[in-house]
């Protein structure tokens, strides 16, 4: 054993908190989940601007203000090395004794044309990565595991990671820890089954040092749904390089996703469990009536009298996150073609029924003025053009059969994307009274976000760090079991699997 190795393992063997630092951290839904089950965020390494600012205004709010602004600078894995960005969070000394646990998701999108060799080779000489930049996300992500010499290490990515180009990444990148001596092992985890009202499936790989001997990698489901059906076959497309290399006899690292048994677990948390406390946003509200910048200026307070469920009151009283009278970021969209057809829409429409109800409103318009003005207008003319436009969406129905979908009450909500930056018609309301799509508070509850954790603003940039985040909840449940294999603590066999990653 590593005299780094064991000293790290010695002092979280005696109670010591460990240290996390998050790589491709965006606002910091991993953080929070390893904050709430103990871990120290020591610092991130995020592109994005905005997602930066996040991140420290939420993990280093208590920093000296000169030593926040230092954490809130975006930085670019590529041209950051470890020892100097450890040096710049003021952490001096050997660059191996600050981190225990590497934490992040590294984009695939160059990583197919890389494969297995250049992994290894990358653990066999760190600058590797130079000759060939087209990969390099992950394989800096390697790189600084080597420097770092993390006690654990865990990675997500999409389901997609596990046959991309033909490529199974996350075996790959397992062959290639494996050869920095850690025991890896992966899965597919879906989000609702540890209590996110959103079924969002994603690959989550765990990596331990060998010395540890770990024995558990992944956490009882603690919530239950019978998903749907895309679900399922998402999964088995995902899965399919799995299974050929099982066939084979290759894979030694993948693990069967635990599957959840109806009996004994809590049912999954729905999205009006998770909204329904939130202020009500009616036709009268000026965020309806007026098209402007969304700001998070302004404290929106809670209703009186509101009976919270056990979601709710987790997400008003999250330690460290507390928020007691209100929340600043209930903003939504200005779509004002639009609200009449959210009101019309049932729960799981989409874009054909909602241009469906379109056009039958459009019918209705022209059969009114027709009534009312004597006269119908002509196709082609100024007036029917105008009047169109007023009515009826530009998308094809035929080609975008899924860019609306109006939300079920008593459903999880389906997976938020990065493209809520854009738009949010993936997501509509599903309280035909309110008649609109999801605010960025709605997004962060569904995702498991706390009331009181802050996202850089304005909307469309804290709308993608919100689809782009690890759900804290699922990060938490895995942080827990993490924590376990560290500490040398085993859980209580015997104790209720439907509490394991209830408390906060």
């Amino acid at each position: 054993m590593s005299t780094t190795i064991e000293r790290k393992i010695e002092r979280l063997r005696a109670g010591e908190e460990p240290r996390v630092l998050d790589l491709f951290a965006g606002c910091g839904g991993i953080s929070l989940g390893f904050q709430a089950a103990g871990f120290r965020n020591v610092g991130a390494v995020e592109l994005d601007p905005a997602a930066a600012r996040s991140h420290a205004l939420n993990f280093h709010r208590d920093a000296p203000e000169e030593l926040r602004e230092i954490h809130a600078q975006s930085r670019d894995v590529v041209s950051t090395e470890p020892e100097d960005l450890l040096k710049e969070f003021r952490l001096g000394g050997d660059p191996e004794s600050h981190v225990d646990v590497v934490v992040g998701g590294p984009p695939c999108q160059s990583f197919a044309r890389v494969g297995r060799a250049k992994l290894r080779e990358v653990a066999e000489h760190p600058e590797a990565y130079l000759n060939d930049p087209r990969g390099n996300l992950y394989l800096r992500y390697l790189h600084y595991v080597r420097k770092l010499k993390p006690v654990a290490i865990l990675m997500e990515n999409v389901p997609d990671v596990l046959n991309y180009g033909g490529h199974n990444i996350a075996e790959e990148v397992c062959e290639a820890l494996r050869d920095l001596g850690y025991d890896a092992r992966y899965t597919m985890l879906n989000a609702v089954f540890y209590g996110v009202p959103e079924m969002r499936e994603r690959m989550f790989l765990v990596a331990y040092r060998t010395e540890l001997n770990a024995t558990r990698w992944f956490p009882a489901p603690t919530h239950w749904i019978n998903l749907p059906r895309g679900y399922h076959g998402s999964r088995q497309v995902a899965m399919k390089t799995v299974k050929t290399d099982l066939l084979d006899g290759e894979t030694r690292f993948f693990v069967d996703p635990p599957e959840p048994e109806k009996e004994g677990l809590k049912p999954a948390v729905t999205a009006v469990q998770a909204l329904s406390d939130l202020p009500f946003i009616n036709e009268d509200s000026e965020q309806k009536l007026r098209k402007g910048p969304r700001r998070f200026e302004r404290l929106v307070h809670y209703p009186d009298g509101a009976r919270l469920n056990d979601f709710q009151k987790k997400m008003r009283s999250w330690p460290e996150f507390e928020a007691s009278e209100g929340i600043y970021d209930h903003v939504i969209r200005y779509l004002p073609r639009d609200y009449k057809i959210f009101a019309r829409m049932q729960p799981g429409d989409q874009y054909p029924e909602a241009y469906q109800l379109a056009s039958e409103m459009f019918e209705e318009r022209l059969s009114q003025i027709e009534m009312n003005e004597g006269f119908r207008p002509l196709v082609g003319t100024d007036r029917y053009e105008a009047e169109k436009k007023a009515y009826i969406p530009p998308y094809d129905p035929s080609k975008f059969p899924n860019k609306w979908r109006k939300m079920e009450a008593d459903q999880p909500a389906r997976t938020l994307m990065a493209h809520l930056g854009k738009d949010s018609y993936s997501h509509i309301h599903y309280d035909s009274r309110q008649s609109r799509t999801i605010s960025v508070r709605e997004a962060a509850r569904l995702q498991s976000f706390p009331d009181g954790f802050v996202f850089q603003g304005p909307m469309n940039p804290a709308f993608r760090q919100i689809g782009n985040a690890v759900p804290p909840l699922m990060a938490k449940a895995l942080a827990d079991k993490i924590k376990q294999q560290l500490t040398g603590k085993r859980e209580n066999v015997t104790k209720n699997r439907a509490e394991e990653t209830d408390a906060v």
